[in-house]
Protein backbone atom coordinates (compact mmCIF):
# COMPACT_ATOMS: atom_id res chain seq x y z
CA UNK A 1 0.00 0.00 0.00
CA UNK A 2 2.60 2.66 0.65
CA UNK A 3 4.67 2.02 -2.29
CA UNK A 4 1.18 2.37 -4.02
CA UNK A 5 0.47 5.46 -2.50
CA UNK A 6 4.24 7.14 -3.99
CA UNK A 7 3.77 5.77 -7.36
CA UNK A 8 0.37 8.03 -7.40
CA UNK A 9 2.00 10.69 -5.72
CA UNK A 10 4.56 10.70 -8.17
CA UNK A 11 2.09 10.67 -10.94
CA UNK A 12 0.01 13.95 -9.53
CA UNK A 13 3.49 15.52 -8.97
CA UNK A 14 4.62 14.53 -12.66
CA UNK A 15 0.80 15.87 -14.14
CA UNK A 16 1.09 18.81 -11.92
CA UNK A 17 4.28 19.64 -13.50
CA UNK A 18 3.31 18.60 -17.12
CA UNK A 19 0.08 21.18 -16.50
CA UNK A 20 2.04 24.03 -15.15
CA UNK A 21 4.99 23.97 -18.03
CA UNK A 22 5.07 26.58 -20.18
CA UNK A 23 3.74 26.22 -24.46
CA UNK A 24 6.47 25.73 -25.66
CA UNK A 25 5.21 24.05 -29.20
CA UNK A 26 6.06 27.84 -31.48
CA UNK A 27 9.10 27.28 -30.30
CA UNK A 28 12.64 26.09 -31.95
CA UNK A 29 14.60 23.76 -29.67
CA UNK A 30 17.41 21.69 -29.59
CA UNK A 31 18.51 18.83 -27.66
CA UNK A 32 20.42 15.54 -26.89
CA UNK A 33 19.59 12.21 -25.46
CA UNK A 34 19.74 8.97 -24.61
CA UNK A 35 18.64 5.79 -24.62
CA UNK A 36 18.25 1.37 -24.35
CA UNK A 37 17.32 -0.80 -27.39
CA UNK A 38 15.46 -3.64 -28.00
CA UNK A 39 16.55 -4.98 -31.69
CA UNK A 40 16.04 -7.85 -33.21
CA UNK A 41 14.91 -9.01 -36.80
CA UNK A 42 12.77 -10.64 -39.25
CA UNK A 43 12.85 -12.28 -42.72
CA UNK A 44 9.50 -11.91 -44.83
CA UNK A 45 10.73 -14.81 -46.92
CA UNK A 46 11.64 -17.61 -44.80
CA UNK A 47 8.80 -18.18 -41.53
CA UNK A 48 11.62 -20.30 -40.08
CA UNK A 49 14.12 -17.73 -39.45
CA UNK A 50 13.58 -17.26 -35.69
CA UNK A 51 16.39 -14.92 -33.59
CA UNK A 52 16.16 -13.35 -30.09
CA UNK A 53 16.15 -9.51 -28.91
CA UNK A 54 19.40 -7.87 -28.64
CA UNK A 55 19.89 -4.90 -26.27
CA UNK A 56 22.23 -2.19 -26.77
CA UNK A 57 22.46 1.83 -26.56
CA UNK A 58 21.42 4.71 -28.43
CA UNK A 59 23.13 8.29 -28.17
CA UNK A 60 22.08 11.13 -30.40
CA UNK A 61 20.64 14.68 -30.89
CA UNK A 62 17.30 16.41 -32.44
CA UNK A 63 16.24 19.17 -33.53
CA UNK A 64 12.09 20.13 -33.42
CA UNK A 65 11.54 22.64 -35.78
CA UNK A 66 7.61 24.36 -35.23
CA UNK A 67 5.08 24.50 -38.40
CA UNK A 68 2.72 26.41 -36.19
CA UNK A 69 1.64 25.20 -32.88
CA UNK A 70 0.10 22.05 -33.73
CA UNK A 71 2.45 20.48 -36.76
CA UNK A 72 6.50 20.62 -36.69
CA UNK A 73 9.55 18.42 -38.39
CA UNK A 74 11.99 16.49 -35.98
CA UNK A 75 14.87 15.51 -37.56
CA UNK A 76 17.76 13.70 -35.43
CA UNK A 77 21.06 11.79 -35.56
CA UNK A 78 21.55 8.70 -33.40
CA UNK A 79 24.30 6.55 -33.18
CA UNK A 80 22.01 3.04 -32.36
CA UNK A 81 23.45 -0.21 -31.26
CA UNK A 82 20.73 -3.19 -33.11
CA UNK A 83 21.17 -6.99 -33.84
CA UNK A 84 19.91 -10.57 -32.60
CA UNK A 85 21.32 -13.50 -30.75
CA UNK A 86 19.97 -16.89 -31.72
CA UNK A 87 21.22 -20.59 -30.67
CA UNK A 88 20.48 -24.22 -31.77
CA UNK A 89 21.81 -27.65 -32.88
CA UNK A 90 24.04 -28.24 -36.27
CA UNK A 91 25.34 -32.33 -36.14
CA UNK A 92 24.73 -32.62 -32.83
CA UNK A 93 26.14 -29.56 -31.71
CA UNK A 94 24.93 -26.54 -29.37
CA UNK A 95 25.87 -22.72 -30.82
CA UNK A 96 24.59 -19.75 -29.63
CA UNK A 97 25.74 -16.24 -31.61
CA UNK A 98 25.11 -12.52 -30.66
CA UNK A 99 25.54 -10.21 -33.41
CA UNK A 100 25.14 -6.77 -32.87
CA UNK A 101 25.62 -4.08 -35.41
CA UNK A 102 26.46 -0.81 -34.74
CA UNK A 103 24.45 2.11 -37.07
CA UNK A 104 23.97 5.78 -37.62
CA UNK A 105 20.03 6.63 -37.86
CA UNK A 106 18.71 9.43 -39.27
CA UNK A 107 14.81 9.61 -38.57
CA UNK A 108 13.33 12.68 -40.90
CA UNK A 109 9.99 12.67 -38.40
CA UNK A 110 6.92 14.91 -38.94
CA UNK A 111 5.66 15.61 -35.61
CA UNK A 112 1.49 16.53 -34.32
CA UNK A 113 1.49 17.94 -31.28
CA UNK A 114 -2.12 17.74 -29.86
CA UNK A 115 -1.18 19.34 -26.35
CA UNK A 116 1.53 20.98 -24.80
CA UNK A 117 3.38 18.15 -23.20
CA UNK A 118 3.08 15.60 -26.01
CA UNK A 119 4.10 14.74 -29.84
CA UNK A 120 3.39 11.77 -31.63
CA UNK A 121 5.99 11.24 -34.43
CA UNK A 122 6.29 9.29 -37.84
CA UNK A 123 8.51 9.40 -40.94
CA UNK A 124 11.68 8.00 -43.08
CA UNK A 125 14.77 6.22 -41.68
CA UNK A 126 17.99 6.71 -43.22
CA UNK A 127 20.38 3.85 -41.84
CA UNK A 128 24.33 3.43 -42.43
CA UNK A 129 25.83 0.52 -40.96
CA UNK A 130 28.84 1.33 -39.51
CA UNK A 131 30.40 -1.70 -37.62
CA UNK A 132 29.40 -5.37 -36.76
CA UNK A 133 30.91 -7.43 -33.84
CA UNK A 134 29.65 -11.18 -34.17
CA UNK A 135 30.46 -13.46 -30.78
CA UNK A 136 29.92 -16.88 -31.06
CA UNK A 137 30.29 -20.00 -29.08
CA UNK A 138 29.78 -23.86 -29.78
CA UNK A 139 31.49 -26.71 -31.38
CA UNK A 140 33.95 -26.82 -28.34
CA UNK A 141 35.30 -22.53 -29.54
CA UNK A 142 34.59 -19.26 -28.43
CA UNK A 143 35.02 -16.99 -31.31
CA UNK A 144 34.74 -13.19 -31.16
CA UNK A 145 34.83 -11.32 -34.81
CA UNK A 146 34.42 -7.36 -35.13
CA UNK A 147 35.01 -5.16 -38.10
CA UNK A 148 33.80 -2.57 -40.37
CA UNK A 149 31.35 -3.00 -42.41
CA UNK A 150 33.32 -3.36 -45.90
CA UNK A 151 31.23 -6.19 -47.64
CA UNK A 152 30.16 -5.06 -50.91
CA UNK A 153 27.75 -8.25 -51.21
CA UNK A 154 25.49 -6.90 -47.63
CA UNK A 155 23.62 -3.31 -47.73
CA UNK A 156 25.01 -0.71 -45.98
CA UNK A 157 22.91 2.12 -46.71
CA UNK A 158 19.05 1.01 -45.33
CA UNK A 159 16.17 3.40 -45.81
CA UNK A 160 12.93 2.46 -43.69
CA UNK A 161 10.51 4.16 -41.38
CA UNK A 162 9.60 5.22 -37.57
CA UNK A 163 6.64 6.45 -35.25
CA UNK A 164 7.32 7.33 -31.78
CA UNK A 165 5.93 9.28 -28.74
CA UNK A 166 7.58 12.24 -27.06
CA UNK A 167 6.08 13.52 -23.52
CA UNK A 168 8.00 17.11 -22.68
CA UNK A 169 8.47 18.38 -19.08
CA UNK A 170 10.36 21.52 -19.47
CA UNK A 171 13.66 21.00 -20.55
CA UNK A 172 13.51 17.07 -20.30
CA UNK A 173 11.95 14.74 -23.35
CA UNK A 174 10.68 10.79 -22.44
CA UNK A 175 10.49 9.25 -25.34
CA UNK A 176 9.70 6.33 -27.22
CA UNK A 177 10.16 5.03 -31.02
CA UNK A 178 9.47 2.14 -33.12
CA UNK A 179 11.55 1.66 -36.39
CA UNK A 180 11.86 -1.67 -38.90
CA UNK A 181 13.87 -1.61 -41.87
CA UNK A 182 11.90 -1.37 -45.70
CA UNK A 183 14.94 -3.14 -47.28
CA UNK A 184 16.87 -6.28 -46.12
CA UNK A 185 20.19 -6.58 -45.55
CA UNK A 186 21.46 -7.79 -49.08
CA UNK A 187 23.29 -5.58 -51.41
CA UNK A 188 23.36 -7.97 -54.60
CA UNK A 189 22.05 -11.27 -53.22
CA UNK A 190 25.30 -12.81 -53.12
CA UNK A 191 26.28 -12.75 -49.24
CA UNK A 192 25.90 -16.15 -47.87
CA UNK A 193 24.54 -14.27 -44.53
CA UNK A 194 21.00 -14.96 -43.75
CA UNK A 195 18.79 -12.25 -45.40
CA UNK A 196 16.59 -10.21 -42.85
CA UNK A 197 15.61 -6.52 -41.64
CA UNK A 198 16.01 -4.66 -38.66
CA UNK A 199 13.03 -3.97 -36.20
CA UNK A 200 13.60 -1.77 -33.41
CA UNK A 201 12.11 -0.74 -29.71
CA UNK A 202 13.72 2.25 -28.17
CA UNK A 203 13.29 4.12 -24.94
CA UNK A 204 15.39 7.66 -24.40
CA UNK A 205 15.11 10.48 -22.01
CA UNK A 206 16.84 13.90 -23.49
CA UNK A 207 17.62 17.47 -22.61
CA UNK A 208 16.40 20.44 -24.71
CA UNK A 209 19.08 23.05 -24.58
Amino acid sequence: MKKLKLILLAMITVSMSAYAQDDSRDELRIGAKVGVNKANIYDENNDEFVADPNYGMAVGGFIAIPIGTYLGFHPEVMFSQKGFTGEGTVFGSEYKLKRTTSYLDIPLLFAFKPAKNITLLAGPQYSYLLSRKDEFTGFGIDINDEEEFENENLRKNTMGAAVGLDLNFNNIVIGGRASWDLQDNHGDGTSSTPRYKNMLLQATIGIVF
